[in-house]
């Protein structure tokens, strides 16, 4: 299984990004998919989560109203746009896949490898 995000990159306060995460090597439509973060000295923590089909969706408080996330199933790619950027947004971001919504935002089975974003003031 390989999970590669993209998008991350410098952005100013109050502006936008959107991450990719492209899925191989596993029944993507059968997998719950999340997104992390990790900023520096701070402990990984959950953003978002999608469920198989794409019909729940799941937020961590700090990013509802501003954060989206989606999946195109056909594309095997889960997305998450990421608007109102503040300073406190900057961290490492990971895409996460799990067999259930509930275990991908806990436990993640499989993980990528990270995109950076930075928001700055």
């Amino acid at each position: 299984v390989q999970l590669v995000e993209s998008g991350g990159g410098l952005v100013q306060a109050g502006g936008s990004l959107r991450l990719s995460c492209a899925a191989s090597g596993l029944t993507f439509s059968g997998y719950a998919m999340g997104w992390f973060r990790q900023a520096p000295g701070k402990e990984r923590e959950f953003v978002a989560a999608i469920t198989g089909s794409g019909s729940i969706t799941y937020y961590a408080d700090s990013v509802k109203g501003r954060f989206t996330i989606s999946r195109d199933n056909a594309k095997n790619t889960v997305y998450l746009q990421m608007n109102s950027l503040q300073p406190q947004d900057t961290a490492v971001y990971y895409c996460a896949a799990a067999v259930s919504a509930r275990v991908v935002r806990s436990t993640p089975t499989y993980w990528g490898q990270g995109t950076q974003v930075t928001v700055s003031s």
